[in-house]
C-alpha cells in the first residue's frame, strides 16, 4: 500500500506539473546507467532464489570449490545477493550525486521531489533487505545445525527481496520509460 501511494503521488504530480516540467526533469536521467544498475538488482533476485534452493536442501555452505557455483550453499548465494544489493544502493547514491550536480534537487522542482521520494523510499527498503540478509547470514553462521528454522528464515527474506525487486521494476519502467 505504501508503494501504491508513492505511485499515486507520482502520477498526480505528473498530471498537475505539466509535460514541460516532466520533460526537463527526465532529461537529466541516465537511462543506460540506471538500466545496468537495475539489471544488477534483478539478477540479485536470481542469486537470492539460488540461495533459497540451497537452504531448502539444507545446504548451508558450499561443498566444492569456490568457482563451482552449482555446489554453493545458502551462505555463498546470500553473500553474493547482499553484494549485488549493496552495489545497487551505491549506484543509486552515485545517480543522486550526478543529478544534484546537474541541478535536479529535491527543492528546485516537482520532478526532483517526486523522483527522490519514490526512488529514495525504495532504496530504504533495499537497505532493509540488506539488513535482513545480514541477520539470516549471522543466524546461519552461528547455528550448530542448519535446519528448518534457518531455511524458513531464508525463504521469508527472499519473499521480501523479490517484492522489492518487483517494485523497482515497476518504478524503473514508470520513471525512466513512461512518457
Amino acid at each position: 500500500m505504501f508503494f501504491a501511494g508513492l505511485f499515486a503521488m507520482y502520477f498526480t504530480h505528473r498530471s498537475v506539473a505539466g509535460p514541460e516540467v516532466w520533460a526537463e526533469g527526465a532529461g537529466h536521467l541516465n537511462i543506460m546507467f540506471s538500466g545496468a544498475n537495475t539489471l544488477v538488482l534483478v539478477l540479485s533476485s536470481v542469486t537470492c532464489q539460488m540461495g533459497v534452493v540451497a537452504a531448502e536442501n539444507f545446504r548451508q555452505r558450499r561443498s566444492g570449490g569456490l568457482l563451482q557455483f552449482w555446489k554453493w550453499g545458502m551462505n555463498e548465494w546470500f553473500i553474493l545477493t547482499y553484494l549485488m544489493g549493496a552495489f545497487f544502493v551505491a549506484g543509486q547514491i552515485f545517480e543522486y550525486a550526478e543529478l544534484a550536480h546537474a541541478g535536479l534537487t529535491f527543492q528546485n522542482s516537482t520532478y526532483g521531489s517526486v523522483f527522490y521520494l519514490t526512488t529514495g523510499f525504495h532504496g530504504l527498503h533495499v537497505i532493509g533487505g540488506l539488513i535482513a540478509f545480514l541477520f539470516v547470514l549471522l543466524r546461519s553462521f552461528s547455528a550448530h545445525r542448519f535446519g528448518e528454522h534457518e531455511a524458513t528464515s531464508a525463504i521469508v527474506v527472499s519473499y521480501y527481496w523479490h517484492f522489492v525487486d518487483a517494485v523497482w521494476i515497476a518504478l524503473f519502467f514508470t520513471i525512466y520509460f513512461l512518457q
